[in-house]
């Protein structure tokens, strides 16, 4: 089994990639392997709108990394995203790289236990933490959570490796996971994937 590590952080070695580590260790520690991917420095465009996925099932836009994200989501078991905290939010590279792995492409992702993970120097957690939660209930994927919100704190990766109850978090959360997609895995013979509806949508003018 296999679960995908986003690290939404221009910073590819910073506190977010401290938390990841330490999500992954865990995770090996229970037999389960991951897979790291950093969306990179150099910007992120956001969804345009031109529902050219719809036919494909891939973004239009080939210079970054989220037709290769699709593919490994495809494949893995879980997938847990991290991004550090900008202005209470999560960062808009990361918001940009999700909206266009999620939009029209959310079945295929179904049922997959995902997390998301967030750090600051002080605060916007929470908020972050919501905002990225979101993405998952769109698409069936069943939250995997720790014994608190999955934060950390620091301004730079040697910061964050001091936040001992942060640390605590993760290693719990990549414990919870390892468990979550065992009991997955035990169940699949005798207890099927509930049936996928087609969406049905509505404006809220009709």
């Amino acid at each position: 089994m296999n679960v995908l590590l986003l690290n939404g952080s221009p910073h590819e070695n910073g506190c977010t990639r401290v938390a990841l580590d330490e999500i992954a260790e865990e995770l090996k520690k229970n037999g389960i392997d991951s897979e790291l991917m950093h969306i990179g420095k150099d910007g992120i465009k956001g969804c345009n709108a031109c529902m050219g996925c719809v036919k494909t099932g891939y973004c239009i836009m080939n210079d970054d990394k989220v037709n290769e994200c699709i593919d490994l989501l495809k494949k893995a078991d879980g997938f847990i995203v991290g991004s550090p905290v900008y202005f209470a939010g999560p960062n808009a590279s990361v918001c940009g790289f999700l909206d266009r792995l999620f939009y029209m492409k959310a079945d295929s992702y179904a049922f997959k236990p995902a997390a998301a993970i967030t750090s600051s120097r002080r605060c916007g957690n929470s908020a972050s933490f919501d905002r990225l939660n979101k993405y998952f209930t769109f698409a069936q994927m069943p939250i995997v959570s720790s014994h608190y919100w999955n934060t950390i704190h620091g301004t730079k990766a040697e910061d964050a490796k001091q936040d001992v109850e942060g640390l605590q978090i993760m290693r719990i959360l990549g414990r919870n996971m390892a468990w979550m997609l065992k009991c997955i895995d035990a169940a699949k013979e005798t207890v099927p994937y509930p049936s996928l509806e087609a969406r049905t949508k509505m404006s809220f003018i009709r």
